[in-house]
């Protein structure tokens, strides 16, 4: 699966919203703290070369969640906010492609490969990535612009945030995107 301007991908940059600054709430650690950086940087370069963009929200029905509506944590972050032209598609749960119109959007356009940012690496950003591989798309998942949070196992075993981003890219790899870097895309897509 090769990655080029001429794929004409769409870029779908996964819940990048204010909210997961709050990493107290979200586990109290977070790996990748410059993955809205990276992210951002790949915005420019689709916008410089006219190609589409999909910002997804989680809009959470959990009101205590910093994602829900009602509470500023909601809003997408200023470092990739969208422009007018840009398609924001608003989920609750965390496939980005259940109960939106995106499948639809992408198939109307003829888009087949998608590269894909965003937050978090195991929950909406995985979940998506896995629906769009079984829906047939051509996916690449940019490892340095996804970040996660520490878990807690059923067990109460901690686990830390690079080894959750780790082992989700893994279980992506070779079957449901292709794992790749922010300097792969800029070197690729140019």
């Amino acid at each position: 699966m090769s990655l080029t301007k001429n794929n004409r991908p769409a870029l779908l940059l996964v819940d990048i919203q204010k909210g997961f600054d709050d990493i107290a709430y979200w586990g109290g650690q977070r790996n990748n703290l410059l993955a809205e950086q990276n992210a951002a940087a790949l915005l420019q370069i689709w916008r410089t070369l006219e190609l589409p963009v999909f910002h997804i929200q989680h809009c959470s029905t959990n009101p205590a969640s910093p994602l829900h509506p009602t509470h500023t944590g909601n809003a997408l972050k200023e470092i990739v906010k969208p422009l007018n032209t840009e398609v924001v598609i608003k989920k609750n749960v965390n496939s980005a492609f259940i109960g939106t119109p995106l499948e639809k959007l992408l198939k109307n356009d003829n888009i087949t490969t998608l590269v894909i940012a965003g937050l978090t690496t195991d929950h909406c950003v995985s979940t998506t990535v896995r629906m769009a591989g079984n829906l047939g798309f051509s996916n690449f998942v940019v490892e340095d612009a996804t970040a996660t949070f520490n878990k807690k196992g059923w067990d109460g075993k901690n686990y830390s945030a690079e080894w959750i981003h780790e082992t989700a890219l893994a279980s992506l790899h070779n079957e449901f995107a292709t794992i790749i870097t922010t300097e792969f895309v800029i070197k690729s897509i140019r």
